[in-house]
């Protein structure tokens, strides 16, 4: 188990560390091409589905339906790729659209989206940790760190979803 877990450590670094840098130098790059759909509306619902994900998972861990729960965080962490997937996808064929909010309510925006992006970052290594002690059977260990995971991911579910209820006005079609 020892070297599983040196191999998934070494894969867990560099994976948070690749992931938001691949992010930050693909936002740089922009694709003249017109996508099908208008991705917003869609990755944020996919968000907030991740957020009802993340609640039932740990409501059936409570309720010691482990393999229920096994199967709603797989499903967690594949509607989190895609919604990376398809917000970078946007933002690379899509010029950003500025806030258009004014005082206290720009404020809060940004207070939100600040802490979204940053928690987003932060939150790679809890998700990678939390997941491989699980796959592991490190089942005390998975536990110690997920009662950190679990409500850094929900927050940042949720605030993603926020951002775009808040910014969705402005969007230009």
């Amino acid at each position: 188990m020892e070297k599983n877990s040196t191999k998934y450590n070494k894969w867990i670094v560099i994976l948070s560390i690749a992931i938001p840098l691949v992010v930050a130098i693909l936002f740089g790059v922009k694709i003249d091409a017109e996508l099908p759909v208008f991705l917003p509306p869609i990755y944020a619902t996919i968000n907030g589905l991740t957020s009802l994900l993340l609640i039932a998972a740990v409501w059936a861990v409570k309720n010691k339906k482990v393999k229920l729960h096994e199967k709603l965080m797989k499903t967690a962490i594949v509607f989190s790729v895609l919604f990376l997937v398809m917000y970078v996808a946007y933002h690379m064929t899509s010029e950003s659209t500025k806030y258009g909010g004014e005082g206290v309510l720009k404020t809060i925006y940004f207070i939100i989206l600040f802490s979204h992006i940053l928690l987003s970052i932060a939150v790679i290594p809890f998700v990678l940790i939390t997941f491989v002690r699980a796959i592991t059977n490190n089942i005390e260990l998975h536990k110690k760190i997920a009662k950190y995971t679990f409500p850094l991911w929900l927050y940042v579910t949720i605030t993603g979803v926020v951002v775009y209820l808040m910014i969705s006005p402005y969007y230009v079609q």
